[in-house]
């Protein structure tokens, strides 16, 4: 109750309308001049630290966020800087303080609350879905919801299949949640700075293998007013035999993939989505216009994935310049296993992405044939 008093008195002494932004740096150009290389987790943490500083309505809360610094680290030095109001320490109840997030942002305020995995956040899907997705549709507009989950999303290294799901269908089906998936430093920064300042909720799905990998950053992306546009997708790599549509983690494998396919004589276009939901669809489609084929990848379960929307998306509206039957590659349709070999066959890899691009360019034997 003494929390709930503290969020109220807050939210009430602000003043600012709900669905103020602040406006944010156009980030359609391409940066080419690196400043330096940062690792993910740094990129989240300068991003939270520098929202907080500009915006007093921005706390943090989840477990181990503040006295443990953050299971992964994310928050770390936060709760020293902006003390116990703002980064709070919650119970291992992500039924109760996610509720009390989507509560808070009812009042104005802007809460970002990381669950120690996405997995745990099914404990709190009521609220995620029922209570912070729906509510500006039920109250007519009148209701922002303006609030960030965030964690770490999808396999990660022998943890079994209760820690190990991939969320980023589960949650891309439903209206009125935005749904984002960095890869990059980059990424990281200018999306998670993009969801806290949007005034709708958002789903901030991160990868605790990529938390200690370092990426160049540009100098604009290190300014403070930096901010990526959610629902643009980024072309990795420039190519014109074939689409390989990647998210998270698979951006990297992607990218192993196409300079494999480059030795055989085959241009890939790789595409970091980024954004889930919305789902850049123009740029997926132009891109297939141009290589006349398609191959999608992503670490969930194949029915019902992301690349079948993807797929449905690119018959529709491209289905007359396709060379080739599409190519999706997913996870194993099975609970994750715990055993390290079973677990890497159970997950895409790069080898996987070249084999389907490969068919896709009719440079090997077709699995039906082989079969």
């Amino acid at each position: 109750m003494k929390m709930w008093g503290l969020l109220r008195q807050k939210a009430s002494a602000g003043g600012v309308p709900l669905t103020s932004i602040r406006p944010v740096i156009s980030a359609l150009r391409t940066y080419s001049s690196a400043a330096k290389e940062i690792t993910v987790r740094e990129a989240l943490n300068s991003a939270l630290d520098e929202e907080m500083s500009a915006d007093p309505k921005v706390f943090l809360m989840g477990e181990e966020v503040g006295e443990y610094q953050g299971a992964y680290k994310i928050t770390k030095g936060l709760l020293d800087k902006y003390g116990p109001e703002r980064v709070l320490d919650t119970p291992i109840t992500e039924a109760g303080f996610t509720g009390i997030g989507v509560g808070a942002a009812y009042y104005g305020l802007r809460p970002v609350v990381e669950f120690m995995t996405f997995n745990f956040s099914m404990q709190a899907i009521d609220h995620i879905i029922n209570s912070a997705a729906k509510s500006n549709y039920m109250s007519a507009g009148q209701i922002s919801v303006p609030i960030v989950f965030r964690g770490p999303n999808g396999a990660a290294a022998g943890v079994g299949a209760q820690h190990s799901q991939c969320y980023a269908a589960w949650y891309a089906s439903c209206p009125g949640l935005k749904v984002l998936a960095p890869y990059s430093s980059e990424d990281a920064r200018g999306l998670l700075k993009a969801a806290i300042r949007d005034p709708d909720p958002v789903v901030f799905l991160e990868n605790e293998l990529l938390y200690g990998e370092s990426f160049p950053v540009s100098a604009e992306a290190l300014d403070s007013s930096f901010c990526l546009p959610i629902g643009k997708a980024k072309i990795e790599r420039e190519g014109k035999d074939v689409t390989i549509t990647v998210f998270s983690k698979m951006v990297g494998h992607g990218l192993k993939a196409a300079e494999i396919l480059a030795k055989e004589g085959i241009s890939a276009e790789v595409i970091n989505l980024r954004s889930i939901r919305p789902l850049d669809r123009s740029t997926i489609n132009t891109s297939v216009r141009k290589t006349n084929r398609l191959v999608t990848v992503e670490e969930g379960f194949p029915q019902h994935g992301v690349g079948a929307e993807i797929c449905t998306s690119v018959i529709e509206e491209s289905f007359g310049y396709l060379d080739a039957p599409v190519e999706r590659i997913a996870g194993a349709d099975v609970p994750m296993p715990y055993a390290a070999n079973l677990e890497r066959m159970a997950v895409p890899q790069v080898e996987d992405i070249v084999r389907a691009a490969k068919r896709a360019c009719y440079r090997s034997v077709p699995m039906a044939a082989a079969a």
